[in-house]
């Protein structure tokens, strides 16, 4: 103890020792946060280039966050699905309202891996089929459904054996997912950037023939944009670049700013659910949903996911303009950008935090950029020349 009478041990010591060590946490303490900005306990300045891996959409504190976040509080925190909201079912009239079009009804929850899971759920209720064909390093959340249309070994193994009934195809792949969907298929679920896997965005060719395959097959199409919807790539929903028609669509991350939330929007290929069959005690909590409104709000009205496509073309050409031999392909879209070198990502994520920038790994090889959406065109180049320098 010191002299306040306090511990000695930092922040990440005290969650080292005292938490359950799935987490590992670097020698940082971020204590406050503006825009795309971070500090830590000592006043040194940050980049953020990982939004808190994506959830951040409108930066650090921002104003109509806060203020919708404070004025809720204040009024009801807690009112469970069973009664009507006043802020739930406004979110969900203004969610609906900017959807891709067919997808017509909500089911609110907590997080990405739980929209995952009532995808799952919706489909084998629909459906009566047992199996879901997912791809080839596709990340689709941890727990045990969405573990299993998860690829990566490294979390798949330690909880064998998982839901049965799951298939991967190659990702882009479309002769392949034809040979795997057949008359037991209640779904194909798949990412249209796969951001766990690599940032590897999907054409629209291969997108629209899983939305023919599964017209033609009776399965429905889930599309998990917990990474990339709500305006991350440049359009309010990625699926809206390749005019790709899911019948559930799996959002969360950005979807409220940084407060827990994920939802699934429901589409006309599938039937009135039954009453009680799926639930969630916190899903469409009133706090998130002020959150969620306040969030949509700010990306509509000013225009986000218009400036997100500007800096992120401009953000790729900047990347692939580098030269350095450490550098073997640079892909993405919007502002999920992926750099993929030829050896291991760790050392160079540990040189770019200790020049004040804050970014993430997509697997073993891969540099991932996923900064708030309101990042300045100043700021990525300020993260270009710190990513130019340490691969110098």
């Amino acid at each position: 103890m010191n002299a306040h009478g306090t511990s000695d041990e930092t922040a990440p010591e005290i969650e080292r020792r005292l938490g359950s060590g799935f987490f590992k946490p670097r020698d940082v303490t971020f204590v406050r946060g503006e825009g795309a900005r971070l500090w830590d306990e000592t006043g040194r300045r940050y980049l953020d280039c990982t939004a808190g891996f994506g959830v951040a959409s409108l930066g650090h504190s921002h104003p109509a966050l806060v203020s919708a976040i404070r004025e809720q509080a204040g009024r009801l925190l807690s009112c469970t699905p069973s009664y009507g909201n006043d802020q739930r079912a406004a979110y969900l009239r203004e969610l609906a309202a900017v959807l891709p079009a067919g997808l017509e009804r909500m089911f609110l929850c907590n997080s990405g891996t739980e929209a995952v899971e009532a995808a799952l759920k919706i489909a084998r209720l629909v459906s009566r089929r047992p199996e879901v064909v997912a791809c080839l390093r596709g990340f689709h959340g941890r727990t045990m459904g969405a573990l299993s249309a998860t690829h990566d070994r490294k979390y798949r193994e330690p909880f064998a054996p998982l839901v049965p009934g799951f298939t991967h195809v190659p990702y882009g792949n479309s002769d392949k997912l034809a040979d795997a969907v057949t008359d037991r298929t209640s779904a194909v679920i798949l990412e249209v950037v796969q951001g766990e896997g690599g940032v590897r965005p999907a054409t629209t060719e291969f997108l629209l023939s899983a939305r023919a395959l599964c017209d033609e097959r009776g399965a429905l199409l889930i599309v998990d944009e917990v990474q990339t919807g709500f305006g991350r790539t440049g359009a309010l929903f990625a699926c809206q670049h390749s005019g790709l028609a899911p019948d559930l669509l799996c959002l969360a991350k950005g979807i409220a700013g940084g407060v827990p939330m994920g939802a699934v929007a429901i589409g006309a290929r599938v039937p009135d659910l039954p009453a009680g069959a799926h639930g969630s005690t916190f899903g469409g909590n009133p706090l998130a949903c002020a959150a969620a409104r306040a969030t949509l709000r700010t990306l509509v009205d000013e225009q986000i996911p218009q400036r997100v496509r500007e800096n992120g073309t401009w953000l790729l050409e900047r990347l692939r303009a580098l030269e350095s031999a450490r550098i073997r392909d640079v892909r993405g879209l919007g502002l999920l950008v992926g750099i993929e070198l030829k050896e291991p990502a760790g050392p160079f994520l540990q040189a770019l935090l200790e020049r004040g920038i804050v970014a993430l790994a997509a697997g073993p090889t891969v540099i991932r950029l996923l900064p708030p959406l309101v990042i300045t065109r100043a700021e990525l180049e300020e993260a270009v020349d710190a990513i130019e320098a340490v691969l110098a």
